[in-house]
């Protein structure tokens, strides 16, 4: 017989359309009632609590006494928790993110017995590559999820292996038609018949055993109490077919007796059976901007930061990390982080972000602090500390400020060398800003915040010491203003549109029109950017723009202002009424030693309904692109040769190759590329007639959760028809990306390594006499300068540093985003105890050999490694 597993569940959006309290309040409800049919009801085996811990964290917020409840029935495997902490995006969510949504999740789940050991993700909007690779990574072998497939990937079944590039593999039970098919199952046994003759076509067509799932649940919904009088009915109707209530665990047993499964790879994003939403990525660009901000801090900075003093003695502290990542986490949910919600739920999302970042500024700002003061010297002069968080040394330029009472300084170094620096600003500060215990005892002598640039090396994974000496001479100001500016790697001017000419020295070619501004109507939703049809876009190539181009021996500096007018609505828009606008600042710096142009943006947007991006010509015809993904790199066709078949086969939604990417997108040919790196905006799509421009989306603006009948996304609508004003984007939008060209591929130039480099900035602390928040000495004397490790092979790219959660330990992770396997090489500095290669649940798998304090490991393709070491 045929046998179908009724698995009783609950989907659970913390937040939606309504708001994390709305559902807490359900939450409560259904956890009681859940609690207890598992307790009085022997037949009642399972019930599985969507993956995620969080919810177990809202739960134990209200009801604290049930904890001993939920661990008697988790540990008597009837209450199925984990193994995530939220149910997380893929798409636009960062590899380490990801890999603390499970670390955590898992800690919480053994608090209360064994988790889930399934990557069960049932609604995320479309599904990552790296994703087998991550779950194997917590020795998890079996995967669910529904959005993104089509027989295009390899296979028509819903049952088949999932394999990342480097040879990770996962069984993934395809649920074909989504988490919710069992919900509210009626009684009547005409309507319940329909129904299920519907599923069952499916479900039979694609499965590989005798055994399907009826997942029993939907979101937010109560447990079925009266399930076992839908079974009764089930078993009458359908006298060929056996049901019972059952768990995932069950089917995956089954389906791994087939010996002939298929195995597929790749990334999942097709819009055939169901929607991906392959726009979604720029929706509400302020929290998209902010979440890929704050991961990079935690990630780049803060994390290395605080293993380094970890390392002189101080204490890491795990309870504020932890609570920074699950501030986060909680907007990392497919709808939080989509950003199709209500306009209170971004509020909240945004709130969250908030607190996280003040956390995650705070916490760095107290390790540079701790370390600077208890620096070991007699010296007694103010002193600037750099930081550098990546394993390898840099010489870099670096801007900071210096806050004083002197009129004029120097730099020197710990050998007493003067560092030459440029000084860019300086104003007069109140000294009751510093502390108010100065002006308490009257004193109102003012304080000078210098803005300075200097550049020097920096140790690898470690700091250099400079102290400021007064002295009498003049401190100047050098740069000078200029119609052209030109660095050891490029000419640079500005075209009286706002767009930038470039000479690339090293490549001996010129980019033109750089920085071009494209507009267009926006009738879609939060899900998806929908275009008007037969709309003629706007250009900002006939904008008047202001410019200041300035330059010193360090770097160039120009800054850009232009106003693109627009319609202010659809309306509008239709009627080619322009009367509105979009106001653009770019603050453009060039370092003389790098070839890479950055690029500070500062949007004021007074329009509603449409998309703004900006256009980076490469003169590179491409049929791929090639951006980065979780812990590696991924190619993307710049046509979806689906754009031909979609309306034919009936997709659910139009397959426009616009595409995610976390820090970098390029194009090249085997001689030369171009390619953005951000630390901002991630979502990009390959234009014009050769598809060789890289438009990057810097916002979106529309005013509805969900919308019917679009142009590319026919039928009903996403989501509910709820108007969502904040959407509009209108004020201003702050964002920050790069340019960089490189000879050979965006692989084999490493294009990762740049990207890296860029979202991991040179980081400074200006200590000074006075500081309204008071230490003691904390009695741990810190060297001048310092180094924890270093990189002796340049060929991998650092995922981060940080303390092992269990273990007096630190954790050192790196991948290989290139095509080629490569050996990654590092010397531990210090004594070094024990080394060990692990995975990303930071268990030990096997001992690495050291040879002078050194190990070398190999990557393959793609591949992300984990070493353990004190």
């Amino acid at each position: 017989m045929k046998k179908v597993h009724i698995v009783p569940h609950m989907h659970w959006d913390r937040e939606w359309y309504f708001s994390t309290e709305e559902s807490r309040i359900l939450l409560v409800n259904n956890m009681e009632e859940i609690l207890e049919m598992l307790e009085t009801n022997p037949d009642y085996p399972y019930y599985v609590l969507d993956g995620q811990t969080a919810i177990l964290e809202d739960y134990f917020a209200v009801k604290p006494e049930n904890r001993e409840r939920v661990k008697k029935l988790v540990q008597e495997g009837k209450l199925i928790i984990g193994p995530w902490y939220t149910q997380t995006d893929e798409m636009v969510v960062g590899g380490e993110s990801i890999v603390r949504n499970l670390l955590y999740g898992l800690k919480d789940s053994e608090e209360f017995g064994s988790p889930m050991k399934i990557g069960y993700l049932p609604d995320s909007f479309g599904q990552s590559s790296q994703m087998p690779q991550i779950l194997n990574g917590f020795d998890i072998q079996y995967s669910i999820f529904w959005r993104g497939t089509s027989e295009r990937h390899g296979t028509d079944k819903t049952e088949f292996y999932w394999e990342s590039s480097e040879g990770s593999k996962v069984l993934v039970q395809l649920f074909p038609l989504g988490y919710a098919i069992g919900k509210y199952l009626p009684e009547d046994e005409e309507k319940l018949q329909e129904r299920i003759d519907k599923y069952f076509t499916v479900l039979d067509r694609g499965a590989t055993t005798e055994n399907i799932i009826l997942p029993n649940g939907h979101d937010q919904m109560p447990i079925q109490k009266n399930i076992f009088t839908i079974i009764e009915k089930l078993e009458r109707l359908y006298p060929d077919r056996e049901f019972f209530l059952s768990r995932y665990e069950n089917v995956f047993a089954e389906i791994e007796k087939n010996q002939s499964l298929p195995t597929i790879q790749g990334e999942f994003l097709d819009g055939k059976y169901m929607r991906v939403h392959r726009s979604i990525y720029s929706t509400r660009m302020d929290i998209k901007a902010a979440n890929a901000r704050i991961e990079n801090k935690i990630t780049n900075i803060l994390e290395p930061l605080a293993s380094i003093a970890y390392s002189l003695g101080f204490e890491y502290h795990h309870g504020l990390i932890e609570l920074i990542w699950k501030e986060i986490m909680k907007n990392h949910a497919h709808d939080s982080i989509g950003c199709c919600c209500s306009d209170k739920v971004h509020r909240e999302i945004m709130n969250r972000f908030f607190l996280a970042e003040e956390k995650t500024d705070q916490l760095i700002e107290h390790y540079k602090r701790k370390i600077t003061d208890s620096i070991d010297t007699a010296r007694t002069e103010d002193r600037l500390t750099a930081f550098n968080l990546l394993p390898y040394e840099r010489n870099e330029v670096v801007t900071t400020t210096v806050i004083t009472k002197m009129s004029s300084f120097t730099l020197e170094d710990a050998d007493g060398n003067t560092i030459p620096f440029e000084v860019l600003t300086k104003e007069e500060l109140d000294p009751g800003l510093i502390d108010r215990q100065i002006v308490h005892y009257g004193n109102y002598d003012p304080f000078y915040q210098y803005t300075v640039q200097l550049k020097d090396s920096i140790p690898a994974m470690g700091y250099k010491t400079y102290f400021i000496v007064s002295t009498e001479n003049t401190m100047a100001n050098t740069l000078t203003a200029k119609e052209t500016v030109e660095t050891a790697y490029f000419k640079v001017s500005v075209n009286p549109n706002g767009t930038l000419k470039i000479w690339d020295k090293q490549l001996e070619k010129e980019f033109n029109h750089v920085l071009l501004l494209e507009n267009g109507g926006d009738d879609g939703d939060e899900y998806d950017f929908s275009p008007l049809p037969n709309e003629t876009l706007i250009y900002s190539d006939h904008a008047k723009a202001n410019i200041n181009m300035t330059q010193n021996e360090l770097q160039a500096q120009i800054d850009i202002q232009l106003k693109l007018e627009v319609p202010g609505n659809l309306e509008n828009r239709k009627s080619n009424t322009i009367d509105r606008f979009v106001e653009v600042s770019w603050k453009i710096t060039i370092p003389n030693h790098q070839p890479v142009i950055k690029v500070d943006a500062e949007i004021d947007n007074q329009a509603k309904d449409h998309r703004l991006r900006v256009l980076i010509p490469t003169g590179i015809a491409s049929s791929v692109s090639v951006s980065d993904n979780q812990f590696g790199h991924i190619k993307r066709d710049v046509y979806d040769t689906a754009m031909e078949v979609w309306e034919k086969e009936n997709w659910d939604e139009r397959p426009d190759s616009i595409y995610p990417m976390l820090s970098f997108v390029g194009l090249s040919d085997e001689e030369h590329g171009v390619s953005v790196l951000t630390n901002s905006t991630r979502e990009y799509e390959i234009i014009g007639e050769n598809y060789d421009t890289i438009a990057i989306t810097l916002f979106r603006s529309v005013g509805v959760l969900g919308k019917e009948e679009m142009l590319r996304r026919p039928g009903r609508p996403s989501g509910i028809k709820l108007p969502t004003p904040d959407s509009q984007m209108l004020g201003k939008l702050n964002l920050d990306f790069s340019i960089t060209t490189h000879k050979g591929t965006v692989s084999a130039a490493n294009t990762g390594r740049v990207a890296k480099e860029f979202t991991t900035p040179i980081q400074t602390y200006n200590k000074i006499p006075y500081n309204a928040m008071k230490l003691n000495p904390s009695g741990i004397p810190t060297p001048v300068s310092f180094s924890l490790l270093q990189e002796t092979t340049p060929s991998s790219v650092l995922s981060t540093l940080k303390k092992a959660e269990k273990e007096n330990g630190l954790v050192l992770r790196f991948f290989n985003p290139t095509e080629e396997e490569r050996l990654s090489s590092f010397t531990l500095k210090g004594s070094v105890g024990q080394v060990h290669e692990g995975n990303l649940n930071e268990k030990a798998i096997a001992p690495v050999e050291l040879e002078n304090s050194s190990f070398t490991v190999s990557l393959k393709q793609n591949q992300v490694k984990t070493i353990l070491f004190k």
